[in-house]
């Protein structure tokens, strides 16, 4: 029988994919890594605006989107956070904790990616980027190999192969559906895929305010199909974003209503009425603007109640001060759609996990056959969950490809 020339091929070279090559090459497994692009570990280099929000100290299974809710657990709970921290730490990388249990590099993306090749080199990976295009193909009967990596200039075999080669996000660094497309060869079910963690658009009369407002953000609370977010919304020329948008995003399907509520913890209608009584005499947008920014205040009112914009309080009937109160509140809102995979941070969807076993990432027909990270059916919440998912789900396949 020919022996192959690795016991381990990861296909995809970024955080999943390099935390599996380092935990298996640690077992003593000859592990190549090969990615299509330059250099590896690009979506990291990006995240966190360069400062990459590597985990999150609270993380939990509520966490996480699947339609297999169950199934990122057994990962999760055998790598932790906490193991990840401990590594962070014996490299001496500065971080910080932010709001939320986020953990930021202090200095810069690189240091973890830096991390990670270290780990690679210590244990033996060889790394091969600019791999260009290529196929995948089981290996023939007789072989010990179980499959072959055909290359533009060169043929790999290996005993086991780990696809983690991403998702459809952000294609500039290398997203693609390269991964569904191996799935489905090999027989795997995928599950609708959509644009998640990404910015709305609208067309109507919402876009040209979000285009005179942007750059403008406050705290809100968003909502959407019995899920809400508290966190701040940014107003951009193309439509809504911020950590609020790119959190309710993952929940929201196209034509449906999200709801804003622009006073997260302030019932808006006893603001208004309490106001009149305390301060007659104030113009309704002096009263709006102490508690949102002036340039909203002034947008708002202009489109809900322009007619009282400069009257005082004293002169605003209680049905003008309700209804006002109730949108302030509740301000329903139809985007037009995302930003799509150009700037989502996350593939909603993917390979069907019911086929894949949880404890080891290896699909339940498909013998030798693993997939991690971002092209499965998991997809975390903004604040370090989805890198904690790609080291989780890397060392599950890790300890047993």
């Amino acid at each position: 029988m020919t022996k192959p020339d690795f016991d381990v091929i990861v296909l995809g070279g970024g955080a999943a994919g390099l935390f599996c090559a380092l935990t298996a090459a640690q077992r003593g497994r000859r592990v190549l890594v090969l990615e299509k692009s330059n250099k590896v570990g690009k979506k990291i280099l990006m995240s966190g605006g360069g400062r990459c929000n590597f985990t999150n100290l609270d993380v939990t299974p509520d966490n996480f989107i699947s339609a297999n809710p169950h199934f990122c657990i057994s990962a999760l709970s055998r790598y932790t956070q906490w193991d990840f921290i401990a590594m962070v730490d014996r490299h001496n990388i500065a971080y910080e904790e932010r709001k939320h249990g986020q953990l930021f590099c202090l200095d810069s993306a690189r240091d973890i990616l830096d991390m990670l090749v270290a780990e690679c080199d210590a244990a033996g990976v060889q790394i091969r980027t600019k791999l260009g295009q290529y196929s995948v193909q089981s290996a023939a009967a007789g072989q010990e190999a179980g499959y072959k990596i055909i290359g533009e200039d060169k043929v790999f075999t290996c005993q086991s192969l780990v696809v983690a080669t991403g998702a459809l996000s952000i294609p500039t660094l290398g997203g693609s559906d390269f991964g569904y497309t191996l799935a489905e060869q090999f027989g795997l079910p995928l599950l609708p895929r959509w644009a998640g963690l990404v910015p709305f658009m609208f067309s109507d009369a919402i876009k040209g305010l979000c285009e005179r407002l942007a750059g403008t953000s406050l705290p809100v609370t968003a909502s959407c199909r019995d899920q809400s977010f508290t966190e701040a919304l940014l107003f951009t020329h193309r439509g809504l974003s911020g950590p609020v948008i790119l959190q309710i995003s993952n929940y929201w399907l196209p034509g449906e209503v999200l709801t804003l509520d622009l006073l997260p913890g302030i019932d808006a209608s006893a603001l208004l009425t309490e106001a009149r009584t305390s301060a007659g005499a104030s113009q309704l947008k002096t009263v709006l603007q102490r508690h949102l920014p002036k340039s909203l205040a002034l947008e708002l009112l202009f489109q809900w109640q322009p007619d009282a914009i400069e009257r005082p309080l004293a002169e605003c009937s209680d049905v003008t001060l309700q209804a006002l109160g109730r949108q302030l509140n509740h301000w329903e809102l139809k985007p037009a759609g995302t930003e799509g995979y150009r700037t989502a941070e996350v593939t909603l969807g993917g390979v069907d996990t019911n086929e894949i076993s949880s404890k080891t990432m290896e699909a339940r027909q498909q013998p030798g056959l693993y997939f991690i990270g971002e092209v499965l059916d998991v997809t975390g919440h903004l604040g370090g969950f989805n890198f904690q998912w790609a080291w989780s789900s890397g060392y599950a396949a890790g300890v047993h490809v």
